[in-house]
């Protein structure tokens, strides 16, 4: 996590923003925290222990974690944009529950492959992908 706070740090620096203590707070707190969280509920996680940090500054924080490549927003269907850290660990895939929005990370190197040939056939070079699938998951179905 050191890499990504130096990564922040010196995209803040190009950009000529400061680094505030505020950001430091929502920076440790992000990369502490679990995956896929929209901006409210990470402001509302954040408030608990720092009631002087806004919304708005969370929200604006967010944004540049995204534009820095140390995060990635992800919409899965429901109009919230959710942040994930962005590392270096293999690429995951997600199961979004559509009743519970629980949302569950997978990978699978047959659909990494799959995908790669369909991209073949078509002489398509892949930059990037994401792969949702929406359903059920086992607590919505009872199994």
């Amino acid at each position: 996590m050191g890499e990504l706070k130096k990564n922040f740090k010196a995209y803040l620096a190009a950009q000529g923003l400061k680094t505030t203590q505020q950001r430091e707070v929502i920076l440790d707190a992000f990369l502490a925290s679990p995956s896929h969280l929209s901006t409210e509920e990470f402001y509302l996680k954040i408030r608990k222990k720092h009631p002087s940090i806004g919304y708005a500054t969370v929200y604006r924080t967010l944004k540049l974690f995204s534009e820095s490549g140390i995060a990635v927003e992800r919409n899965f269907g429901d109009k919230q944009t959710r942040y994930e850290v962005l590392s270096d660990e293999e690429h995951h895939d997600h199961l979004v529950c559509t009743s519970c929005s629980k949302i569950i990370e997978f990978e699978d190197p047959e659909i990494e492959r799959l995908q790669e040939n369909v991209a073949l056939r078509h002489g398509f070079k892949v930059l990037n992908h994401s792969l949702e699938l929406y359903g059920l998951c086992a607590d919505c179905t009872g199994k």
